[in-house]
């Protein structure tokens, strides 16, 4: 309990030392981690990882077998078509539906991220202006003026790259998913067209 009260006051301190942008950066981090949260868990959902290419390779030739969010893109594409072309447009609307939403969640929390940092650099400067105010003033104020100046600007800088870094990791784990899924879905296109290829030239 005593662990407790002391880290709590710890953070406080440092929390108070930031200055007014401490609360901007908080609201921040809380919509760069609870973005990047949700992708990763639409991506863990995802099954495309988890399904063998031997399995899904056998529901293309038997959709009704098929489950999961693999087996609804297979009997989307396949129910109620003629051609090759009906197969190609289906898949078109999946990737249409599935690919562009995620790419553009992904952009907005780059722009997040990239925002901490900058905004950790506007703390620098307003810092740095509160600490040239207290050297203008009397001897007698000057020390607590100018510690309180830069505790806010090393504080901010900080704090807007612990936020930041970590954010960019996530960024480049979320590209790196959205690109499997991509590949995925132009695997499970092109067997699809070359089993409805060969299906239409043997009927």
């Amino acid at each position: 309990m005593i662990l407790i009260a002391t880290l709590w006051d710890d953070i406080w301190e440092v929390w108070s030392a930031g200055g007014l942008l401490m609360v901007p950066l908080f609201l921040l981090a809380l919509m760069i981690y609870f973005y990047a949260l949700q992708l990763l868990f639409f991506f863990r959902r995802a099954d495309y990882n988890d399904i063998e290419e031997s399995k899904w390779m056998h529901w293309i030739e038997s959709p009704s077998e098929s489950s999961g969010n693999i087996g609804a893109m297979i009997r989307y594409s396949q129910d109620g078509v003629n051609t090759v072309e009906d197969v190609q447009s289906r898949f078109d609307e999946v990737k249409a539906a599935n690919i562009p939403p995620i790419e553009t969640r992904i952009i907005f929390l780059s722009i997040l991220v990239t925002v901490a940092p900058l905004m950790g650099l506007l703390g620098t400067v307003m810092g740095m202006l509160t600490t040239f105010k207290g050297l203008a003033m009397s001897s007698g104020q000057i020390i607590d003026v100018v510690a309180q100046g830069i505790s806010e600007a090393l504080i901010t800088t900080q704090t807007g790259l612990i936020i930041a870094i970590p954010g960019y990791i996530l960024v480049y784990m979320l590209n790196r998913r959205r690109q499997e899924m991509a590949a995925f879905i132009g695997r499970l296109e092109s067997n699809s067209l070359q089993y409805f290829t060969i299906k239409l030239a043997n009927s």
